[in-house]
C-alpha cells in the first residue's frame, strides 16, 4: 500500500493562535465540526493543538495557550499513511498535524484512517497458522 498522508488528510486547516480565548476556539470548532484544530505561531509553525475535551471546563476568557497541549504530534506530508498510523497508536493521539517545511499544511485524524477500511484500500495479512491438528474445535 503506497498510499501517502497527503492522499487522505484535510488540506483545509483551520487553526488557533496562542492569544485566542477559548470562546472563539470553541465557536470555530462548533462552526465548523472539527474536533481538534492546532495552534500556530505567528510563522505557522505547530506549537500546541486543541481538542474538544480541552476545552470542556475553562472560562471563556482564558487563552488558549493555557489550555493547548504542548505536545504536538507532527509528520511530513509524503510519509506513507502507515507511519501516521503507528504515531497515533504508540502515542494513544487520534490527530497528527501534517507539516511540509515546519509549516502546517494539514491535519490527519483516526477518522481519516478509517476511510481505508471502509474504502477497503488495505490488505488483510494472513494470521498465525494453528496451533494443533484440525480435530481441534473452539
Amino acid at each position: 500500500m503506497n498510499i501517502k498522508i497527503s492522499d487522505l488528510m484535510s488540506t483545509r486547516v483551520i487553526h488557533a493562535e496562542p492569544h485566542h480565548s477559548v470562546a472563539r476556539v470553541r465557536r470555530l470548532m462548533s462552526k465548523n465540526h472539527l474536533h481538534a484544530i492546532p495552534v500556530v505561531d505567528s510563522e505557522g509553525q505547530p506549537v500546541g493543538i486543541v481538542s474538544t475535551i480541552d476545552l470542556m471546563t475553562p472560562k471563556d476568557g482564558t487563552p488558549i495557550n493555557k489550555v493547548m497541549t504542548e505536545r504536538v504530534y507532527t509528520i511530513p506530508r509524503y510519509n506513507g499513511i502507515h507511519q501516521a498510523a503507528r504515531l497515533m497508536r504508540n502515542h494513544h493521539i487520534h490527530h497528527v498535524v501534517v507539516t511540509h517545511e515546519k509549516e502546517v499544511v494539514g491535519i490527519l485524524s483516526s477518522f481519516d484512517l478509517l476511510k481505508l477500511v471502509e474504502d477497503h484500500r488495505f490488505i488483510m495479512k494472513p494470521g498465525p497458522p494453528a496451533k494443533g491438528g484440525d480435530d481441534q474445535h473452539p
